[in-house]
């Protein structure tokens, strides 16, 4: 078996070399490299490459993505091992443009996160709107095309795409935001609803936040000396939020630094939202994104949800099974032991991306792209629906109720019934089963069994569903809580529970459907925090982001609750304080007790799509 699996490795390394190798030569048989920069209203130069069709016969569209990634490899005589957002838009026929933004690699300028957008902008103001449009500008009126123009990024560079839609250049027709950073506060991959992402932000920060010492190629290089494998002995041995400048940023980190001086909902965070300004844009856009990013799942909701809620913008949405930029590669098929039945990923890449564009920028007659394509995990089928959250769907509770159950039924106790655990932030709750140092983003749809035996975490679980249960829609975590502290955690978990099937991979398994994190003292105002009385019962409700699952007759639904989820969400001390600049001494041991009563019935609510209706 083991000479198998090292022949089978090999096998799939060589296949994958050989496709690389072929996607090289066809770009360099087909296109034409070269690098110039291109001047911005306000002086700067920003470094482009170009990647143009040998066979000028015909014109052809622009496709560009601007990113803070880098656009190497860096000189006229290397080339991209594939180019545009598949290879499949290679051999269709585009013109490439990729742009390292201002600030960043060869680029001149200075460079600020998610640069904030100028409303009303004075003579001399720049921001990412404008280079754009300056950048669009020296395109059409500089190299052959038809002078159409489409903007494509996925995750930072998808935040790029969607300041392109705001005072859009008039030859810029269509857009596609992937997974776009959206709210690094509310949802996306530095905090959610107010919880800072501890794994990720640090590993990214440490590189990504960094002022670079000059104009060059050089990446700057992130903290690698964890001289572990174990993430949770490393972040847990690390202590507070305080000691990881002093210990091992050593303050060279702008954005950590930034981060560490904004622990609030404030104006530095509020000025990075793009949403606002969605409300009258002119390109045809296309927002996707993917039912398991461990970074972006908000980003993608969000922009829709601003861009369709206008009535007056051109949009379609795009929602798959698939982790942070996977739609980008691979079949799409399979993703850990979840099996889709279908090539996802091809099929985006091939009847929904390429055609898109090909629409818009080469007015082809394609099959058009649905105003809304969503992949329905638990049933694998894509449905299409003229806008989401469907109109059929009802918003229903899911209430918690005694000895650990879970129905549809309201609680019909009048006693002021609860659960009770003791939340200790020095042995916090694993978010994964796993050892591993990097935060992945396997636990995203991983078995919950592990957590489900901890005593400090509450499980509540239905009968075996007699009919199937379809949600499509937001969730939203409705809990009466109460605490011996003065501030918490609460973290909610919906899990798809598998029967018993001999052999079955996910035979009764424990898949975490949709989790998510919200901290207590956020529960009236992210701007404005709120210690918790303590042993007062109070309802924190929020936001839980978006599904399309269908729990299965002979299933069961479940339902955990904590107070940690560590390395990846930072601890909370459970004492109201800027957890940024808390001490050892802050984190202290409380109890936390959830209700479900007449009174004070907690629940999931669930956008519940009745009788099979989409």
């Amino acid at each position: 078996m083991k000479h198998f699996l090292i022949a089978l490795f090999v096998c799939c390394v060589n296949t994958l070399f050989a496709q690389q190798t072929n996607d090289v030569d066809y770009v360099k048989n087909n296109y034409t490299k070269r690098e110039l920069y291109i001047p911005m209203r306000d002086g700067t130069k920003l470094f482009t490459v170009i990647y143009e069709p040998k066979d000028q016969s015909k014109s052809y569209p622009i496709m560009m993505i601007r990113t803070p990634y880098s656009c190497a490899p860096y000189g006229a005589d290397k080339i991209k091992p594939s180019i545009g957002p598949s290879m499949e838009f290679a051999k269709d026929g585009f013109i490439f443009v990729y742009q390292d933004i201002r600030g960043k690699y060869k680029s001149e300028g200075t460079f600020v996160a998610n640069r904030p957008y100028i409303l009303k902008k004075k003579k001399g103001q720049v921001d990412e709107t404008t280079d754009t449009y300056d950048t669009i500008d020296w395109l059409v009126k500089k190299i052959k095309s038809n002078k159409k123009v489409g903007v494509w990024g996925v995750s930072s560079p998808g935040f790029y795409a969607s300041m392109a839609l705001i005072n859009a250049h008039p030859n810029l027709k269509a857009v596609s935001p992937q997974a776009p950073v959206t709210d690094w506060f509310m949802g996306d991959d530095r905090h959610h609803n107010g919880a800072f992402m501890l794994m990720g932000s640090f590993s990214f920060l440490s590189s990504f936040g960094k002022m670079r010492d000059s104009v060059g190629t050089t990446h700057p290089g992130g903290f690698y000396a964890y001289n572990t494998t174990d993430g949770y002995d490393f972040y847990l041995k690390s202590g507070p939020l305080k000691n990881f400048n002093k210990n091992y940023l050593n303050g060279k980190s702008i954005l950590w630094n930034e981060m560490m001086d904004n622990p609030d909902y404030n104006s530095y965070w509020q000025e990075r939202s793009y949403t606002p300004y969605l409300n009258q844009v002119k390109p045809e856009v296309l927002v996707v994104g993917g039912w398991f990013d461990q970074e972006d799942l908000y980003g993608p909701l969000k922009t829709y949800e601003a861009l369709a809620k206008s009535g007056k913008n051109k949009v379609s949405f795009v929602m798959g099974p698939w982790y942070h930029g996977s739609w980008t590669r691979g079949t799409g098929k399979t993703l850990g032991n979840l099996d889709f039945a279908s090539n996802t990923s091809d099929y985006y890449r091939q009847d929904i991306e390429l055609a898109f564009f090909k629409k818009h920028l080469k007015a082809e007659a394609v099959t058009a792209v649905a105003p809304v394509s969503i992949f329905v995990t638990g049933s694998n089928q894509w449905e299409y629906l003229n806008e989401w959250p469907s109109k059929s769907l009802v918003e229903t509770e899911l209430y918690l109720q005694a000895d650990q159950g879970l129905s549809f039924s309201k609680p019909n106790s009048s006693n002021l019934a609860f659960e009770e655990y003791s939340s200790d932030p020095n042995k916090p709750v694993p978010y994964t089963a796993e050892k591993t140092l990097m935060r992945g983003f396997q636990y995203m749809f991983e078995d919950q069994v592990f957590a489900s035996r901890r005593p400090d975490v509450l499980v509540f679980e239905t009968e075996e569903l007699q009919e199937d249960v379809k949600i499509m829609g937001n969730l939203q975590a409705n809990l009466f809580v109460s605490t011996t502290g003065t501030d918490a955690d609460y973290i909610v978990k919906l899990i798809d529970v598998h029967p018993f099937e001999k052999d079955a991979k996910l035979s009764d398994a424990q898949v975490l459907v949709r989790g998510e994190v919200m901290r207590a003292k956020y529960r009236n105002s992210f701007s404005e925090p709120e210690p918790m009385r303590p042993n007062e019962v109070t309802q924190v409700k929020f936001d839980m982001q978006d599904a399309a699952h269908v729990f299965k007759k002979g299933h069961k639904i479940m339902v955990q609750i904590q107070s940690s989820w560590f390395p990846l969400v930072d601890r909370n001390p459970q004492k109201f304080v800027n957890i940024y600049e808390a001490d050892e001494a802050d984190f202290e041991v409380h109890n936390q007790r959830v209700y479900f009563s007449q009174q004070f019935p907690s629940s999931i609510i669930l956008p519940l799509i009745k009788n099979n209706e989409k």
